[in-house]
């Protein structure tokens, strides 16, 4: 009886306690994930205008492109112009304190921008800027 109660007593000891390990693993996991920067892109490749004057945007929610097709991209989705403000303000909900970047391709007619303004103006949206590349 004495020997069942001493193996007993090492079977105990010899486990191994993951638990912390587990902790640290998901403590870094977390860690990755908030200081992760997330690069929104447009969906479409566009040749930006030329200005001589820049000013980089810190918070952007939005980013829409016009590729110089007419087309209207946001988040690498094809969008109508009907639909452009249903997107923006679901968009603009999940990240109320950024902005919107229009990212208009030098040969895009100008009614698609104005579209697009004017689907930011109905959405409340205040910050609004079109995106240039430096000279």
């Amino acid at each position: 009886m004495a020997q069942s109660g001493r193996f007993a007593s090492q079977d105990e000891d010899s486990d191994i306690n993951l638990t912390p390990m587990l902790d640290v693993v998901f403590i870094m996991l977390i860690f990755f994930i908030v200081t992760a920067t997330f690069i929104k892109q447009p969906g479409a490749t566009v040749r930006r205008p030329d200005a001589e004057t820049d000013i980089q945007k810190p918070t952007v929610s939005v980013l829409v492109a016009i590729d110089a097709a007419g087309t209207i991209w946001i988040d690498k989705k094809r969008i109508e112009p009907t639909g452009v403000r249903a997107q923006i303000e679901r968009l603009h909900a999940e990240n109320p304190k950024g902005g919107l970047v229009i990212q208009a391709d030098r040969d895009a007619k100008f009614e698609k921008l104005k579209a697009v303004l004017d689907a930011a103006q109905g959405a409340k949206i205040t910050q609004v800027a079109i995106s240039t590349q430096k000279d």
